[in-house]
């Protein structure tokens, strides 16, 4: 066979240039993939809806006519994500209403040491905006708010741009995404920024409660702290949010005590949504949950606890 440099070959037959098109269509999707992914997951909170958006974007942008060409193909792939969620969000809002217990977003851990595929949390830059207690918050805004919020506050893009997603006006979008800051500015809770500060914080609380340390752990948590549970009615979990630093205390002591065997069970320091949390997984397979934390002044300020295991599929327990 003649040696060739790899380049397709055109014959002048109808189609033989269409392997360059498709060629030149998916690279130009895949560019935005990653910003697609991010979008999709600070809308929807959730992996596999993310995963199901991207997709659905991809298939939508590949049945596309080549004739005319898309201008900006970043302005339309992200407009395109956006309203698949947006249409999402709304279905998906009736059936976390339904939900057993506190809802919390699905978990996204760092990329682990070792090398190999990349998993679908690590698809996205983890940052403040994709933190568990800001998605939570998130949680309470109407589809066309968060929608609006995530894409001007987080992705920069235009009030145009954003009124094709959720079929408002450019000053409808506006004034969402206005209602939308101030709330999250009111209700989001207050957290440091010192990286450094909340790892120390998280990793005291680690060592008090593998010690059985009551005292450690109460000078650990703040007064105020919130403790939620989602276990999804799957597994045993608080249903209401534990409140109060001498309640929370009890009930993580409690937990360890009764329901996690800590000859089998491993606890891990990791990235959780952008900041050190834990993760815990019995070796025997019966049980996993991970930890997020807001840290202010040096003291754990809310606990989110992620049990469920429907949420936790998409990560890979054996590499931790």
């Amino acid at each position: 066979m003649p040696e060739t440099d790899g380049t397709p070959e055109t014959d002048g037959t109808p189609g033989a240039d269409r392997i360059t098109g498709a060629d030149d269509r998916l690279a130009r999707f895949e560019e935005q993939r990653t910003r697609l992914w991010a979008v999709a997951y600070r809308i929807m909170g959730t992996v596999t809806d993310a995963d199901d958006a991207v997709q659905e974007t991809w298939l939508r942008w590949q049945a596309l006519p080549d004739d005319p060409p898309v201008a900006n193909p970043r302005g339309y792939l992200t407009t395109v994500v956006s309203r698949i969620c947006y249409d999402l969000l709304g279905s998906a809002r009736a059936r976390r209403e339904m939900y057993v217990g506190p809802w919390l977003p699905e978990p996204l851990l760092g990329a682990p040491t070792a090398a190999g595929p990349a998993a679908p949390e690590d698809r996205v830059t983890l940052d403040e905006s994709v933190g568990m207690a800001l998605m939570t918050v998130l949680e309470r805004l109407t589809p066309a708010e968060r929608t609006a919020f995530v894409l001007h506050d987080v992705f920069a893009v235009p009030f145009p741009e954003i009124a094709e997603a959720v079929g408002r006006t450019p000053e409808s979008v506006r004034q969402l995404a206005s209602r939308a800051r101030k709330r999250v500015r009111a209700e989001a809770p207050r957290r440091t920024v010192d990286r450094a500060e909340h790892q120390r914080t998280v990793e005291a609380f680690l060592s008090a409660v593998m010690g059985g340390d009551f005292a450690a752990l109460l000078n650990v948590l703040d007064p105020e702290v919130v403790w939620r549970s989602d276990g999804g009615g799957k597994v045993s979990s608080a249903r209401r949010p534990v409140l109060g630093r001498d309640k929370v205390a009890r009930f993580v002591l409690g937990l360890i005590t009764r329901s996690i065997d800590a000859s089998t069970t491993r606890f891990t320091v990791r990235d959780v949504n952008g900041a050190t949390g834990l993760v815990y997984f019995d070796t025997a397979g019966r049980q996993a949950g991970v930890l997020a934390f807001t840290v202010d002044g040096g003291r754990i300020t809310e606990v989110d606890a992620v049990t469920n295991p429907d949420k936790l599929g998409h990560l890979d327990f054996d590499s931790l």
